[in-house]
């Protein structure tokens, strides 16, 4: 008799994130239309959801939905790697103004924080009124 393994399980995450750039550079408004772009083809390359955004000037509010076999570090380390990656061979003349000893773009921590049983519509309108 063969085993057929059904997945019951039911689960809803979701992160509230926030980012900062390297030595709280203010270098995000020029280039935010360009970091949203490049967060959403992140997001349709990887296993989470991103359902709001908003930039500030030297920061990034997210909110990420995710599974939970996808652990809040690896989806930060994963967005900060690439957008680092992928804004420099797109704006490495702008960002060389500011970090010009390291291609660098984000400072080593990030924030995170389950929204519990905060409506998603709640925090979804707190990030987009941030900036």
């Amino acid at each position: 008799m063969e085993y057929e393994h059904k997945n019951y399980s039911k689960f809803l995450l979701m992160y509230h994130v926030i980012f900062v750039c390297k030595y709280r550079k203010r270098i995000l408004e020029p280039i935010n239309s360009e970091l949203k772009q490049t967060i959403h083809a992140i997001k349709h390359e990887s296993d989470f959801e991103i359902l709001e955004m908003e930039t500030d000037k030297d920061h990034i509010h997210l909110l990420v939905k995710s599974e939970p076999k996808v652990s809040i570090l690896a989806i930060v380390r994963k967005l900060k790697q690439e957008t680092t990656n992928r804004l420099w061979k797109t704006q490495g003349n702008y960002l060389k103004r500011f970090y010009w000893g390291e291609k660098t773009l984000w400072s080593d921590g990030y924030f995170a924080s389950t929204i519990g049983n905060v409506r998603k519509e709640t925090a979804e309108a707190y990030i987009r009124n941030q900036g």
